[in-house]
């Protein structure tokens, strides 16, 4: 298994809990916009069929993007050792299923066929304190931890998390740097995502594509 590949299984295993026990009143991260305002109660979740004609398309990112096929199987042998935050989350943490919200779409996509310069989109709709919950609630878990160790499988992986600053859009919006280093190989991945209304757009992948591309996934997520 590629180190890449690797890494963006135990990012989507780490990101992709299950949220529907979040509590409510969850404090927001450090980057994240305080909670608040009129989008909080009212408004109803887009369906997934909607959210699927929202996502960015080959088109949308430009020559040489290929999306690539998702994965279907589960990822069941995971463990994370040395964050208990992580821990207490609880849940099915590593079904790869997704977040526990009812109209949810994602995609990923390789730059010229590349492995290790791909970019990813997962786009949520639910009511706003739900989104703003239990999206909140796993960023700060993981943000909560420096430095920790996941094994998957029969291999351990050496993860370090950095809060770091998201564009002024959307209500609220969290992002963080996750470095993995393995088996004397490391790589970077940037994470960020943006609740606007009642829509999550989650973006992550290289730190020079996310940069490149979060814009128009969000401005074509929340058209």
């Amino acid at each position: 298994m590629r180190h890449h590949t690797t890494a963006a299984l135990v990012l989507t295993a780490l990101t992709l809990t299950a949220c529907s026990a979040a509590p409510s009143g969850t404090s927001p991260t450090a980057s994240s916009s305080p909670r608040g305002g009129s989008d909080a109660v009212g408004a109803k979740s887009l369906s997934s069929a909607v959210l699927s004609k929202r996502l960015l398309t080959e088109k949308d990112l430009g020559e040489g993007y290929v999306r690539k096929a998702e994965r279907t199987q589960h990822n069941d042998d995971f463990a994370v050792i040395g964050c208990p935050a992580l821990n207490q989350l609880g849940g099915d943490t590593a079904t790869g299923q997704g977040l526990d919200f009812p109209n949810k779409v994602k995609a990923t996509f390789a730059y010229n066929g590349d492995s290790d310069s791909e970019v990813a989109e997962e786009l949520y709709s639910d009511t706003a304190q739900k989104l703003s919950d239990g999206v909140g609630r796993i960023f700060e878990a993981m943000a909560s931890c420096p430095t920790y160790q996941v094994v998957s499988g029969s291999t351990a992986i050496d993860m370090t998390t950095q809060t770091t600053g998201a564009p002024q859009l959307g209500e609220e919006r969290w992002s963080q740097l996750l470095t993995y280093s393995t088996g004397g190989q490391r790589s970077v991945v940037k994470q960020t995502a943006i609740r606007s209304g009642n829509v999550l757009v989650i973006v992550s992948g290289s730190p020079g594509l996310l940069d490149a591309h979060l814009g128009k996934a969000f401005a074509k997520a929340t058209v």
